[in-house]
């Protein structure tokens, strides 16, 4: 096999949760790009118009499925729209997600319920519902959790983030991740974790309007993430050229989580 056979997904089914803005939308040009048919899913169905219409401009084809991850009563649904389109799917990326900021002394549990029901209850549904129903009767598959070097450490104390019940899941997700590779190998299904480190989107905006230039110097490359970077890690953990890897966990931060 050449390696653009290894990197091809052509005929293959994507799943990307969160997906018409944002690093879930950089996510699901570089699946469609790579030949794969596209399910993406959001709230709002006018923000998935906009995002099909974008993707379709590049050829790939598209399926949206407006609903709210955060009910895990509509998680079904969301399955089944995808396989009543497309029969299937190959490759999963959950890569919904939400924060809120507080000091940990005065976080409220109902901010602390929402941000683990979307960001962790929700991963663990969407992997179920497309294990049992997809990828273990077909016995193969990609599945990508987006974690966030966030999951890998605390805030550095200088930068004023209070965001415990965000990282608290983020590094669930990563054990998450290792737990269901180790038990799901057998049916020929990957699971694999990507980190992003701060890049700039519609969640990071008022942070980063805030300590953006201290991010940046904090950064060992000196750079935010930008729009084509995190294109490569999932196209990687997506296709045959990580068909030897499974329960790993790649930073894709500018070098953020080796200081």
């Amino acid at each position: 096999m050449s390696v653009r056979e290894l990197f091809d997904l052509t005929g293959k089914v994507a799943l990307v949760t969160g997906g018409s803005r944002g690093l879930g939308l950089q996510m699901a040009e570089a699946l469609g790009e790579a030949g794969a048919r596209l399910a993406i899913t959001a709230r709002k169905q006018a923000e998935l118009d906009e995002a099909a219409s974008r993707l379709g401009g590049l050829g790939c084809e598209v399926l949206t499925v407006a609903g709210d991850l955060a009910r895990p009563d509509g998680i079904p649904g969301i399955v089944d729209s995808v396989l009543s389109r497309f029969g299937t799917v190959d490759v999963l990326v959950n890569n919904a997600g939400t924060t809120w900021g507080a000091p940990a002394e005065e976080y409220p549990f109902e901010a602390w319920r929402k941000v683990l029901g979307l960001n962790l209850d929700a991963v663990f549904l969407l992997c179920q519902e497309v294990g049992r129903r997809a990828m273990i009767p077909q016995r193969s598959g990609r599945i990508v959790n987006v974690s966030s070097v966030a999951g890998l450490a605390g805030n550095p104390p200088e930068l004023g983030m209070a965001t415990i019940a965000y990282n608290t899941s983020k590094a669930a997700v990563l054990n998450f991740t290792r737990a269901l590779a180790s038990e799901w190998g057998r049916h020929g299904i990957n699971v694999n974790a990507l980190c992003p480190g701060f890049f700039p989107s519609k969640m990071s905006r008022g942070l980063l309007d805030r300590i953006g230039d201290d991010v940046v110097r904090s950064t060992p490359l000196r750079r935010l993430g930008g729009e084509e970077d995190l294109k490569g890690a999932v196209l990687f953990f997506a296709s045959e050229a990580s068909r030897h890897v499974t329960g790993q966990v790649l930073a894709v931060d500018g070098g953020v989580s080796a200081v």
